[in-house]
């Protein structure tokens, strides 16, 4: 199982000091029997008035600073060291109850999975259900996992990948007519479309690491948004359509959210003239950590 190390740093730059608002901090990933969090530190600068960490209503971990400092500039370096452990690569047998859809989810579980069941993006004339159709077989039943892989590698294959400056997320809607978006714009199509099938599925953002050589990482990384679903007798499962990821390879889970608005890894406000604003640099780079020593952020 390799051992990461996460350097994230982000640099706010404005052209005269100005004073800062609350922000909030979404980068320690997050715990879990395939993610093991070993050493974590945040350094921000200048240094904030206060710092608190809380869990969110998903159970992510949040920092959240305020300030009583003017600054040209405003600061977040996180460094991260993980033990990753992605599971085998995923497959459902005939043995499973979602091996077929439709499938039902379990009584006791439908109350806790109806907010990712339930379409959050309107949908007025259908496109996104019929699109979502598209990948169901003619005479039903449709094996669940040829739905979810071909919906995952259909995304990467017919969309074109553009970077956007607007902020937030694009409407689904929007994804689908002009066939282009970022990671978390075709996340946020995949999850509604799912949705609309009656399949649960939720947002997730983290890092997309890159290994340069079998399973080295010599510093390639990326923030990155993918989607988990939900199977009964199976769990949340990951799905990448950006890359055509299946399972938790070259994938490290930060947060999880009902909505991409619930996990922005990091967000808050300046006070000041909205043109002292000149610019913002964010350097990432996942290595192994045995290459720490010499890797600088």
């Amino acid at each position: 199982m390799p051992l990461l190390t996460i350097h994230h740093k982000t640099e706010y730059r404005y052209a005269h000091p100005v004073a800062f608002g609350e922000h909030r901090i979404m980068l320690r990933p997050r715990d879990g029997h395939d993610l093991r969090v070993l050493a974590s530190r945040l350094d921000i600068a200048p240094q904030p008035m206060s710092l608190r960490w809380i869990h969110d209503v998903f159970g992510n971990s949040v920092a959240i600073a305020t300030f009583d400092e003017r600054s040209e500039t405003l600061t977040f370096t996180s460094v991260v060291t993980v033990e990753h452990n992605p599971a085998d690569l995923f497959a459902l047998t005939p043995d499973d109850p979602a091996y077929f859809y439709p499938f039902l989810y379990d009584a006791e579980e439908f109350p806790d999975l109806l907010q990712f069941i339930t379409p959050q993006y309107g949908d007025g004339e259908g496109a996104l259900a019929a699109w979502a159709r598209n990948f169901l077989d003619e005479e039903a039943p449709t094996p669940t996992f040829k739905i979810l892989t071909t919906m995952t590698h259909g995304i990467r294959e017919a969309f074109c990948y553009r970077k956007r400056h607007e902020h937030g997320t694009q409407h689904p809607l929007d994804t689908l007519q002009t066939g282009s978006g970022t990671c978390r714009d075709y996340a946020l199509l995949m999850i509604e479309a799912l949705r609309r099938l009656g399949i649960a599925a939720r947002f997730v953002s983290g890092y997309l690491s890159i290994p340069e050589s079998g399973s080295r990482y010599v510093g390639g990384g990326s923030t990155h948004a993918w989607v988990q679903v939900y199977l009964p007798g199976t769990g949340w499962i990951e799905f990448d359509p950006t890359n055509g990821i299946v399972g938790t390879r070259d994938l490290i889970r930060v947060a999880v959210a009902r909505d991409p608005r619930q996990a922005i890894p990091l967000h808050g406000v300046y006070l000041g003239p909205a043109d002292a604003f000149t610019g913002m640099d964010v350097n990432i780079k996942v290595v192994s950590a045995d290459q720490t020593s010499d890797t600088e952020v």
